[in-house]
């Protein structure tokens, strides 16, 4: 079996593929493990872009069983803040979202008591929500499931039946219009760092529930260390990794996938091809745009094109300071008014979201300094307008574009990146006094940077996008046609582009396709929990007291074991 891609979706899907004793390589344009899961280094820092609360890092729910099959959290410390986020209005008033429900209840009802009863209807949604997750599946695909399987399924969620079913049916944007108190009417849609105009309520108090029972934390070791715990796991179970391969092509002979052509014109044959990397290039460059019925090509060239259908990419600086800021608070998103915000190319709404890192990994950088991470979900068009002048690589077929890569940037481009890190340094420095003096290092990135990494359809991290047409109907495709295509035999899609959200539906989807695979090769599917290390433990930390990086080897009182923490 080739797999296409060493992020989490191709590096689970070697690990079941190995599991159930299929013989892996993965191919990886890149150095590193981890795709959009990544970390680099600038300095003496080492900057994270990825992980700012990882579900299933908790027991308790079937997500936390997937990231232990894969040896993503043995021996790792889990860091739990007591705040998901922070909301700051432009008049500087703040509300926190604690996910402690009573917390949070006392704490809005506080800011705005005419709204205790819609403040209460959400948190008592919160609190059902929490038991909820005990029952939410994620180990086997719904397409793969049996006629009593489901019903089993759809009875387990009885007592939770009219939460799930008010939540789902109501965007947050109509919800918090409810709200009386305008900073409240404001903030709720920002619970998630960036307002997600398409979501219902649910995914909100998904996230919240999951980070109540400590099951969203931030994994010791960041992005890449994660991603680096899991190719761990798959070279323990035998599989093999090549770097620095490139995939143009996915041969193709009598209607089956037979092996991929790399970029040095290598041909490198497979029984099986999984492709784990972006969907667009897969579809529309690897397989030239064949074997898509109706469905699948309304979605690849129409579907995907249309506003909201995929998720966004980022504008993000970095700013590696050359001393300790305790007073930084680890998440905070903060609404703007439009002179800053008109500074930001891009935009999608005018908010940022700041973290002060090294309070999620302290030891991703030196003692007695900070991390600073800025972003705001972003548009690649307009920087691919400035981007004029710039040579670039455009392919068309059939008359569709199959891809637009910047080799030169143009000055345009430069000068609004460089626009954009002063309004934010700017930003942070009146908040943050003493900031700019600070600043030991500086690194900036666009949905171009994005595309230019990780070849990703227009920069986004997470694909498509759920709770709209694109995420419904890929949803539907699965469930009739199985993680591959119509008329392809042997081809199967894993990670981001073959379902819909973040790292665990991208571990989760290695998973789902290992069940397709050994059913359609009639042999049982199996896996296991890695036992090379102990258990992850668990450590909550109150937002606003500083706590310092624990030593690697003591004993901390503060630390929940796994049983505990259930």
């Amino acid at each position: 079996m080739i797999i296409i891609g060493a992020g989490l979706g191709g590096l689970s899907t070697g690990c079941y593929a190995q599991m159930n004793g299929y013989r892996t390589r993965i191919l990886e344009m890149h150095e590193i493990p981890g795709g959009c899961c990544t970390a680099w280094e600038r300095g003496d820092f080492t900057l994270d872009c990825c992980i700012s609360w990882l579900l299933g890092s908790g027991p308790g729910n079937e997500m936390h069983q997937i990231w232990l099959e894969l040896g993503a959290l043995q021996g790792k410390e889990v860091r739990h803040f007591d705040v998901f986020n922070i909301v700051r209005g432009q008049d500087g008033r703040a509300v926190h979202f604690y996910s402690d429900p009573d917390r949070l209840e006392a704490h809005l009802t506080a800011i705005s008591p005419v709204d205790a009863k819609l403040i209460r209807r959400f948190c008592q949604s919160l609190r059902k929500f929490r038991k909820c997750l005990e029952v939410y599946p994620f180990l086997k695909p719904v397409g793969l499931m049996g006629t009593v399987e489901r019903w089993r399924m759809l009875a387990s969620f009885i007592p939770y039946f009219n939460t799930i079913r008010t939540s789902i049916t109501e965007l947050m944007t109509d919800f918090s219009s409810k709200f009386q108190d305008p900073l409240l009417r404001e903030a709720f849609n920002f619970i998630l760092y960036e307002k997600h105009p398409a979501f219902p309520v649910l995914p909100f108090l998904f996230q919240l529930a999951s980070h109540a029972n400590l099951s969203a934390g931030v994994p010791e070791g960041g992005s890449l260390g994660l991603a680096e715990s899991i190719e761990q796991r798959y070279r323990r179970l035998g599989g093999e990794v090549t770097y620095n391969a490139k995939v143009e092509e996915i041969l193709v002979e009598d209607d089956r996938a037979i092996g991929v052509r790399l970029s040095d014109g290598q041909e490198v044959y497979a029984d099986i091809v999984v492709s784990a990397c972006d969907g667009y290039t897969t579809t529309m460059k690897f397989l030239k745009g064949r074997y898509l019925n109706e469905t699948y090509r309304h979605l690849y060239t129409e579907t995907i094109h249309e506003p909201g259908m995929v998720f966004p990419g980022y504008f993000t600086l970095f700013l590696g300071l050359r001393r300790p800021f305790p007073e930084g608070e680890p998440c905070t998103t903060y609404l703007l008014d439009e002179d800053m915000a008109a500074e930001l190319t891009g935009i999608r709404h005018p908010s940022i979201n700041v973290q002060f890192r090294n309070r999620h990994y302290p030891e991703l950088s030196p003692e007695e300094t900070t991390v600073v991470y800025a972003t705001y979900f972003c548009d690649i068009a307009p920087w691919r307008a400035l981007d004029e002048g710039a040579e670039q690589i455009s392919r068309t077929r059939g008359g569709q574009e199959v891809h637009t890569l910047p080799v030169r940037h143009g000055r345009g481009y430069y000068a609004a990146k460089r626009r954009a890190r002063m309004a934010l340094v700017r930003f942070l420095e009146e908040r943050y006094p003493g900031i700019e003096d600070a600043i030991a290092v500086r690194d900036v990135s666009s949905p171009l940077t994005q595309v230019r990494y990780t070849g990703n359809y227009n920069g986004t991290v997470l694909g498509w996008q759920p709770f709209v047409e694109s995420g419904e109907t890929l949803e539907e495709l699965i469930k009739k046609h199985g993680p591959g295509l119509p008329g392809l035999a042997n081809f199967y899609q894993s990670g981001v582009w073959a379902t819909t959200g973040g790292l665990i539906r991208a571990a989760a989807a290695g998973r789902h396709v290992m069940q397709f695979i050994c059913r359609d090769d009639g042999r049982p599917f199996t896996a296991s929990v890695d036992e090379t290390g102990p258990l992850p433990t668990h450590r909550v930390i109150p937002v606003g007291v500083r706590v310092p990086p624990p030593a690697r080897e003591a004993v901390r009182t503060a630390v929940t074991t796994e049983k505990d923490a259930t």
